[in-house]
């Protein structure tokens, strides 16, 4: 079985661009939006628990994301189709 690497590339991105988002403006329902540098917020350039941070961070999540998910699936056709033969 080979994965569609667009689908799950695209699906990856949205999944993780999206759920860095929600993450975010749910650390700033509980505790409010703040200025401190994160973990993430080194990574991703621009990132803060703020809502322009959550934007910034909604961005780099999808593109880091379908990269990840285009080379996670590359890499899967690569191997199954190598041990049909």
């Amino acid at each position: 079985m080979k994965l569609d690497v667009k689908a799950y590339a695209m699906t990856c991105g949205l999944i993780w661009g999206l759920g860095l988002f929600v993450l975010t403006w749910w650390i700033i329902a509980f505790d409010g939006p703040t200025g401190e540098t994160t973990l993430i917020g080194r990574v991703y350039r621009g990132y803060a628990i703020s809502p322009a941070g959550s934007l910034a961070g909604m961005v780099w999540g999808f593109f880091d994301g379908l990269i990840g998910g285009a080379i996670f699936a590359w890499l899967y056709n690569l191997l199954a189709t190598g041990r049909q033969r």
